[in-house]
């Protein structure tokens, strides 16, 4: 049954990913998967339960920085690039045309029919600038960085390179580019923090 469920999710992405979630009806998502309505529905009650599915295993903008494991900006770095490519590798999972406007309008499409969505990545987004801050701020007192440094603004500058890596994926059209790009980025960064 899970694998149905799984299944199902899995066809619906794609669906959810060439349209739009108002583009698509249950109808087409049923004809999609070779399942009647009520098979449908028997594993979600509504386009909009199974659309939050979809986003759930899709949209994975979970904690980009693990706390507790990072004791330098160094190594913030690297583990930050690494788990950028693995939320990159869940989100285009096996999607045969790699068309990053279509991410874009997924996240569109979560932000307006997923209540809470917004909510819950802003917490993320507060919750992963502070950990970059005390990071930052660690970095500061064991030298590994400038003092001068207003911590603060630069977390939100290292945030922002993170998230900007959905421009990275436009931009570049492909998904190794765009690591690699906010790798380099990442690493610009640090080179002007580091203390000479």
């Amino acid at each position: 049954m899970s694998d149905t469920r799984e299944y199902i999710i899995d066809q619906a992405y794609g669906l959810f990913l060439s349209r739009s979630y108002e583009a698509v009806s249950i109808s087409e998502i049923s004809k999609a998967i070779g399942l009647t309505k009520g098979a449908l529905y028997h594993h979600f009650t509504s386009k909009e339960e199974l659309f939050k599915a979809v986003i759930d295993k899709y949209l994975v903008l979970d904690e980009l920085i693990s706390p507790g494991i990072e004791t330098t900006l160094s190594e913030l770095i690297r583990n930050t690039v690494e788990k950028a490519r693995k939320i990159v590798h869940v989100m285009l999972g096996e999607q045969p045309a790699f068309i990053p406007i279509s991410y874009m309008a997924l996240f569109v499409d979560a932000f307006r029919h997923y209540k809470g969505f917004a909510d819950e990545k802003e917490k993320i987004l507060s919750k992963e600038i502070d950990k970059v801050k005390l990071v930052m701020d660690n970095a500061i007192i064991t030298g590994e960085i400038r003092g001068d440094i207003d911590t603060t603004i630069m977390a939100i500058n290292y945030f922002s390179l993170s998230t900007g890596m959905i421009q990275n994926l436009m931009h570049n059209n492909s998904p190794k580019l765009a690591i690699d790009s906010l790798r380099d980025q990442l690493a610009e960064l640090y080179k002007l923090l580091k203390k000479e």
